[in-house]
């Protein structure tokens, strides 16, 4: 009742939280399903069925079945088991779990009748392998302990591997806890295999804090993974916690206590004290504490870093005290590197190595190391020296007797780790011997010595090769080797031969053995100079004529040292001829030069070197020289010291060939040195250290004929060739208007450097400090260029030039090294006659041409030009103009021809007066349309005119020639307007005056004349006054307008405007040109005074 009731509650909450979320449609459904399960309960409690069969195993030979009651069993109920398929397997008991053994695969039905209250239900199980659980029993733990110095916790147990028949695998799981709140801090697995047979196992796990600081408790399982075991597999329950703690003392610590651990680990320290700890720090930062049982506490670093020789420090401080250790960060021992071993005597084995990486760790935390020979079972420890960081090491073992194979192995440990190297040597090819000493050389002849020298070590039963360097001045190292049996006593001896007399030799010693591994150290080096010998040959030797014919010059060279043989101390020069020999005296050696007086007879002469041992063979040759009238002088040039001559075989030349040079500036004898070849060479390279590029040589060969020498080739060259180094001097020869002749001197030899291969010519246009030729190479159009390579000529003459001009002409000579110098200079071309002239006569010419063609169109337009530029000047006789009637000077308004505005009456100003004239005075000009006063003529003085002022009135009528020629009363009047002020009269200068100097314009009156006696006495007079008449004293003409200052300001009344004026024009009027005509001072000008000198028409 109790499940069903359960059963009824859990599925009311079921439907209690669905019911928010399920429609009203379906709630009817649920209903009924709850209704039918609570039904089903009911039924089968009241049948008493029994429930859950499950079967266990803990070792898979026997299975532990059990069930659940059926409801209602009480304390007497007996159960019957029976197992089908197997005899005599039906059990009674009273308890609801049976032990049965393990049964086969496959499977088997399981009755079980419950007998209570004479009342039975049977229940039927299938029971199958794969439904049973393999539950391994609960492990224990044998033991725990701890090691507080390296915080391992040690754990062992017993597998119980007996309990199972077949080898099994098994999975370990261990975990610790720390602290009293059983705070996890490692959970690890540990796999063995069960071998049939109990076995007791053992696992080691090392605390990142100190077990010191806090209490660990450790608790294992198991899990059996059984291959044979097809049902499910589970984990055993865990076992009963062990744990283990430190008892502290009254005292307070820190831990870990001079702890060593790697660089970059993570490492935690902690404080067991009494007191309250308020600060930690490392080194010299603070780390946040971490709070344990009790008063402890701890701090963790992390990523450490390398220490110092002396460690770091870590220092827990509380209100009293300040507690601390020491921590060394570090790096464990690498593998030794570069082992080796080797010996130098045979009696000590050398082993050396390198440490490699420093491990920041000194003093008893150092790295130790030790070799091992793994043959003798010996070993060596390293006894240590405080080295420099990657030092090499080294370990001395001494050799035993009859051993030659050696195995060693170099063990190296500190407290981080260990590592090893080994090497096998066979030991007899690993010498490397000690450097041979009390080195000594002894001569035993002039080409021969002895070398000795000691060498420790036993070397009896090998051979030993040693080097010997041989080296002398000026020459190639030499190198020997020989080789020796060792010896016991450790002093050897050679002999070394083929050595040159008198001669510094420089000697050293090395020595290894026949197998060779290393050599020793070279001996020190030892100078030996070996004893003389008779020279080998006789002095190279050469003659020379000298300059006048007489003596013949005698030169050797001093022999090399490898031919002297020693110290040469003297010459020995004699000459021989078919009739005697002569013997010169001996001539000391610094000298190599001997002066003979001879005839041209053929002599030979020989020449002997001696020293302190011997003479040298003589040194022969010919007196004779061979005359060659074919002869050419012939160029070469060499490369850096060094020239190449080369000639035709020449099989009359029986001896040898002689080349000797010397410097071409130089003066007879020349010679600088010389060279023999033999007779079968064609060519041969002439070098020596005293040639120098730009100096010319000559080189002459001689070819040895008959006892004598003819010269073949004389050859003039150079080593190599540079550009000249001064200008050539070049002058002006000559000039005209066109060309320019130009010529110029050879360079000297020692400034040309070179061979000469021809001048540049650069000419242009150019006045001196104007023109520069820049860029003489670079192909201006404007530079002219010859280049002359005939290297004979020594003249140019430059044509096509312009005349009277300057041109600025450079010269520079050039060789195969380059371009010399220029030199420059500036020269005029002379004048050109014959352009002058045409020069002068072509604009003549043109003149002449233009003023012809000029005086044809001035002839034939003479018309047009006279009307345009010379027009006719009326005469006024002609005008008639003036000729009208008195009543139209009176004023008709109807025959006006200009109609004049009222103006304001002016006076007349009376310019000239004239006894026979009647003068005119200044008159009132009346207006011609004021009223005339009546009888105003009358009331005048008779000898003077009263004019009234009448603007010009032209009628237009035709003249009557009659009436002109008659000699009509036509009237004429010349009149001025007197200016706007009224000039003062002066009747004492006019009484003074001249009436006809005098006077200044006078108007001409036409009047008429009634008197014939006045008509006489005029008489010539009549004809000038007719028609237009100028004034009658020139003299007193300026010539200025009516408008200028002068007119104005005079107050004369003589005074006239400029020149005459007609009454129609206000132009001046040409006076004539006669001795007594007025000249200009500083009047204007007319265009007509351009025709002054034209006639009247």
């Amino acid at each position: 009742t109790m499940d069903v009731y359960f059963g009824w509650r859990h599925l009311s909450q079921v439907v209690g939280n669905k019911r928010m979320r399920m429609t009203s449609s379906f709630q009817w459904l649920l209903s009924t399903f709850i209704l039918l399960y609570l039904m089903n309960e009911v039924n089968s409690q009241k049948k008493g069925a029994l429930r859950d069969l499950k079967c266990v195993t803990n070792n898979l030979q026997e299975w532990d079945c059990s069930w659940k009651a059926p409801l209602g069993a009480g304390r007497g109920t007996v159960y019957e088991v029976c197992i089908e398929d197997r005899p005599r397997s039906c059990y009674r008991l009273e308890k609801t779990n049976i032990k049965i053994a393990a049964l086969s695969p496959g499977d088997h039905e399981i009755r079980i009748n419950s007998l209570h209250d004479l009342q039975s239900s049977m229940s039927k199980f299938i029971l199958n392998e794969r439904n049973v659980s393999l539950v391994p029993d609960t492990p224990k733990i044998l033991n725990l302990s701890a090691d507080f110095s390296t915080s391992t916790l040690h754990l062992t147990w017993n597998d119980k591997g007996s309990l199972f028949p077949y080898h099994s695998n098994v999975i370990w799981e261990i975990k610790i806890l720390r602290k009293e709140s059983m705070e996890l801090v490692k959970l690890a697995t540990y796999n063995t295999t069960l071998s049939g047979k109990d076995a007791v196992r053992h696992w080691s796990w090392t605390s990142d804090m100190p077990l010191e600081c806090a209490t660990h408790h450790v608790g294992i399982r198991r899990y059996i993974d059984c291959p044979h075991f097809s049902g499910r597999k589970e984990w055993s329950d865990w076992s009963p916690m062990k744990n283990i703690s430190w008892t502290p003392d009254s005292q307070t610590k820190v831990f870990p206590q001079d702890k060593v651990i790697l660089v970059g680990s993570d490492i935690t320290f902690c404080c067991v004290s009494q007191e309250k700890v308020l600060l930690a720090q490392i080194g010299h930062k603070n780390c946040p504490l971490i709070q344990l049982d009790g008063g402890n506490v701890a701090i963790e670093i992390h990523n450490i870093s390398v220490s110092a020789n002396s460690g770091t420090n870590v220092v827990f401080t509380t209100e009293d005290n300040m507690f601390g250790t020491v921590v060394f960060a570090g790096y464990p021992p690498d593998s030794p590197q570069k082992l080796n071993c080797e010996t130098h005597d045979l009696k000590e084995i050398i082993c050396s190595w390198n440490p490699g990486r420093p491990t920041a760790l000194v003093g008893p935390r150092n790295t130790s190391y030790t070799l091992f020979e793994s043959f003798s079972g010996k070993y060596v420890k390293f006894k240590r020296v405080e080295a420099l960081t990657n030092e090499s090491y080294q370990l001395l073992f001494q050799m035993l007797p009859n051993q030659e194979m050696y195995n060693f192995t170099l063990n190296a440990r500190n407290p981080l780790g260990r590592s090893a190297s080994t090497i096998l040597v066979n030991i007899t090819e690993r010498v490397s011997p000690h450097a041979p000493t009390s080195f000594k050389v002894k001569d035993i002849n002039s080409t021969a010595v002895t070398l000795s020298w000691h060498l420790p070590g036993n070397f009896a039963k090998i051979y030993l090769l040693c080097e010997i360097e041989i080296n002398k001045a000026n020459s190639i190292q030499e190198s020997r080797n020989v080789t020796v049996k060792g010896v016991e006593n450790s002093s050897y001896l050679v002999a070394v031969d083929k050595l040159n007399p008198y001669t510094v030799y420089t000697f050293r010693i090395r020595c290894s053995t026949e197998t060779f591994w290393k050599w020793s150290k070279w001996s020190n080096e030892r100078k030996h100079l070996t004893t003389e010998a008779i020279p080998s040959k006789g002095p190279d030797t050469w003659r020379e004529w000298s300059s006048d014919g007489k003596n013949l010059i005698i030169y050797w060279k001093p022999l090399p040292i490898n031919e002297a043989n020693g110290k040469i101390l003297s010459y020995n020069v004699s000459c021989s001829s078919n009739e005697e020999t002569q013997s010169l005296s001996e001539i000391p050696d610094p000298q190599h030069k001997a002066e003979i007086q001879l005839d041209k007879n053929d002599y030979i002469i020989s020449v002997v070197a001696k020293n302190s041992v011997g003479s040298s063979p003589p040194s022969k040759i010919a007196s004779m020289e061979i005359p060659n009238d074919d002869l050419k002088v012939e160029q070469a040039v060499g490369i850096g010291k060094k020239i190449l001559l080369t000639w035709h075989h020449n099989p009359n030349m029986t001896c040898d060939y002689v080349i000797k040079w010397c410097n071409s500036s130089r003066s007879d004898p020349c010679l600088m040195d010389w060279k023999k070849v033999p007779s079968n060479t064609t060519e041969t390279i002439i070098e020596s250290d005293q040639f120098r590029p730009g100096i010319r040589y000559n080189f002459f060969l001689y070819g040895c004929r008959n006892q004598g020498y003819q010269l073949l080739r004389s050859i003039t060259g150079y080593i190599e060739e540079l550009a000249p180094i001064v200008a050539p001097n070049f002058t002006v020869e000559d000039t005209s208007a066109d060309s320019i002749l130009v010529k110029w001197e050879d360079i000297p030899v020692e400034e040309l450097r070179g061979f000469l291969r021809g001048y540049l010519f650069y000419f242009e246009k150019g006045e001196r400090d104007t023109s520069k030729m820049r860029g003489l190479e670079s192909g201006r159009s404007d530079i002219k260029v010859k280049n002359i390579t005939d290297i004979s000529q020594k003249t140019l003459r430059i044509a096509d030039l312009q005349g009277k001009t300057s041109y600025h002409l450079v010269l520079r000579a050039y060789t195969d090294g380059g371009m010399g110098p220029e030199k420059s200079m500036f020269v005029v071309t002379k004048e050109n006659s014959v352009g002058l002239i045409i020069a002068i006569l072509i604009p003549v010419g043109v003149a002449v041409l233009v003023g012809i063609v000029t005086s044809i169109l001035c002839y034939r337009k003479r018309e047009w030009i006279k009307e345009t530029f010379y027009p006719d000047i009326p005469n006024p006789e002609n005008c008639k103009a003036l000729q009208f009637q008195k009543s139209v000077c009176e004023g008709s308004s109807a025959l006006k021809t200009l109609e004049m505005n009222p103006c304001t009456p002016n006076n007349v100003e009376v310019l000239e007066t004239r006894s026979t004239v009647p003068k005119i005075e200044d008159t009132e000009i009346m207006s011609p349309v004021a009223e005339r006063p009546e009888g105003h003529s009358e009331a005048e003085p008779g000898n003077h005119v009263a004019v009234s002022y009448c603007p010009p009135i032209i009628e237009e009528e035709l003249p009557d020639p009659a009436v002109d020629e008659a000699g009509g009363t036509a009237q004429v009047i010349y009149i001025d307007v007197q200016s706007m002020y009224q000039p003062q009269a002066k009747p004492e200068e006019e009484q003074d005056s001249d009436p006809v100097a005098g006077a200044g314009y006078k108007p001409q009156m036409r009047l008429p004349i009634n008197s014939a006696a006045e008509a006489t006495a005029v008489g010539d007079d009549v004809d000038k006054t007719a028609g237009y008449r100028p004034q009658a004293n020139v003299n007193t003409w300026h010539l200025v307008s009516p408008d200028s200052p002068r007119s104005t300001d005079s107050n004369s009344e003589i005074v006239s405007f400029g020149s005459p004026c007609s009454i129609n024009s206000r132009q001046f009027l040409i006076p004539p040109k006669d001795e007594d005509s007025p000249k200009s001072n500083g009047g204007g000008w007319s265009f007509t005074n351009f025709f002054q000198n034209k006639p009247n028409d």
